[in-house]
């Protein structure tokens, strides 16, 4: 297997040597093509909307959950590697 308990940082070196790396950062950027059209149209309202509701189910209500549930995941994320850089674990 490609993992072997490797520390992140030398996970990261592993993932760009073998070439996973530029897989993720282009599967990233298909993601973002929509919200660059957007941003070059003159259309970016800044909640992340992409258009794509197929049960109507976007309300005003739910964009600002969305976006407090996204603040909230990036505060964890932040905690996590912060534990990780201090603790090593």
């Amino acid at each position: 297997t490609w993992y072997t308990g490797e520390k992140v940082w030398a996970l990261h070196d592993k993932l760009v040597k073998v070439g996973a790396a530029w897989q993720v950062l282009l599967f990233l950027f298909a993601l973002e093509i929509p919200f660059i059209q957007k941003a070059v149209d003159g259309t970016l309202d800044g909640t992340g909307d992409y258009g794509f509701d197929p049960l109507s189910l976007k309300s005003d209500r739910r964009a600002v959950t969305e976006i407090k549930n996204g603040r909230l995941a990036m505060i964890a994320f932040g905690g996590m590697m912060q534990h990780y850089l201090i603790t090593g674990k």
